[in-house]
């Protein structure tokens, strides 16, 4: 239960350092989208990735090349799904979603916290951390497509041509 054998115990150590060195080579010649926070798929990628290192380095009946492969394939398949995104409309539509704005012009937009299932609370808490003292002093917040929000000061608003493409903004 506590220990098996000296031999497991230097697998993993060899396993772990070959399988980590792998992914970080890996991870740089995909580049840096590979692990941005972006949008769902890529926290799937990053956690299966996470998962595969795991089982590489903990199960014997995984051998080293065929974890590496497995890394390969998820880092390979997010890469095309990114690629695929940047080129392709209909299928970034299909695989991202959209910005959503949820308060404009000092006024939160009750459909549209309801329809992203965000409380008054939650954006009030999001304008707190900007370190803005009430929503009349906010010109906009957007839920980003990473589930993140972004506050936009009245005071530091100027053209909104950050908010482009953002869906539902009111313009003129």
């Amino acid at each position: 239960m506590f220990f098996d054998s000296w031999t497991g115990l230097l697998r993993v150590v060899v396993v772990g350092v070959c399988a980590y060195a792998a992914l970080v080579v890996l991870l740089r010649l995909s580049g840096k989208r590979t692990l941005a926070k972006m949008n769902a798929f890529d926290l799937v990628a990053t956690v299966a990735l996470g998962s595969t290192l795991a089982t590489v380095l903990l199960t014997s009946d995984v051998a080293l090349a065929e974890g590496v492969l497995a890394l390969a394939l998820l880092i390979g398949a997010q890469f095309a799904v990114a690629w695929t995104s940047v080129r392709v409309g209909r299928f970034r539509r299909a695989v991202k979603s959209t910005p959503a704005l949820l308060v404009w012009q000092g006024r939160l937009r009750d459909r549209e916290l309801r329809e992203q299932r965000v409380s008054r609370s939650e954006v009030l808490q999001a304008v707190r951390s900007q370190g803005v003292g009430g929503l009349d002093r906010v010109a906009a917040v957007v839920l980003e497509t990473d589930g993140s929000f972004s506050v936009i000061p009245a005071s530091s608003a100027g053209g909104l041509d950050a908010l482009d493409d953002v869906p539902d903004v009111p313009r003129g």
